[in-house]
C-alpha cells in the first residue's frame, strides 16, 4: 500500500510566532516511549530560549504545524560545526503521510547549504517506529548505549544514529 501524502505542506524555518503551537505539539508527541525524560517548557519565553527562531524546520498546512525537525551543532566548538544533532516530531494525525520524509529531505538540502556534513540523532530502542523510519531513510546505527535508561520498569538502549550528507 503506498504512503499517502499531505497536500499543500509548506516547509519553513520557525519564527517567534510559532512557539505556542510548538509547545502544544511537544506535549502531544513526547512521552516515555520516545524520550528518557519528558520535559515541557511552561512559558513561551522558556521555549524560545530553548528553541530559538530558525532552529527548526516546520511542516505547515493551512497555518497548522504538522511536524518539525530541530537542528543544532552538538557543541559550541568550531571543530564540530560540520555536524547537526537533530530531533524530529510529527503530530500523530500526520504520521505515515510523508511529513517526516519531507522534513528530512528539506533539512538535508538546508544543511548542505550551511556546510554541514552529517546529521546525528539519538533514539530509544523502545521507539521501534522511529528506529524503522530512520533506518529506511538511510541513517546508520553507529553506537548503542545498552540499558542506558530504566524507564517504567524496563531497561532501554539509547541508539546513536548518523546520516552522512
Amino acid at each position: 500500500m503506498p504512503i499517502r501524502s499531505v497536500p499543500n505542506i509548506t516547509i519553513r524555518l520557525s519564527t517567534m510566532k510559532d512557539a505556542r503551537q510548538l509547545m502544544q505539539l511537544d506535549q502531544l508527541v513526547w512521552n516515555h516511549i520516545n524520550t528518557p525524560s519528558v520535559f515541557y517548557c511552561t512559558t513561551r519565553r522558556e521555549y524560545l530560549q530553548a528553541c530559538p527562531p530558525g532552529s527548526q524546520l516546520l511542516a505547515v498546512q493551512d497555518d497548522v504545524i504538522c511536524g518539525y525537525v530541530g537542528f543544532a551543532c552538538p557543541q559550541s566548538f568550531a571543530v564540530s560545526r560540520h555536524v547537526y544533532d537533530i530531533h524530529i516530531a510529527v503530530h500523530p494525525d500526520y504520521r505515515r503521510l510523508g511529513v517526516g520524509v519531507k522534513l528530512l529531505d528539506t533539512l538535508c538540502r538546508y544543511a548542505r547549504q550551511q556546510g554541514i556534513r552529517k546529521l546525528t540523532l539519538r533514539v530509544l530502542s523502545t521507539n521501534e517506529e522511529a528506529v524503522h523510519f530512520y533506518d529506511k531513510y538511510g541513517f546508520v546505527e553507529n553506537g548503542r548505549l545498552q540499558e542506558q535508561f530504566y524507564i517504567h520498569g524496563q531497561y532501554v538502549d539509547d541508539i546513536l544514529m548518523t546520516y552522512w550528507l
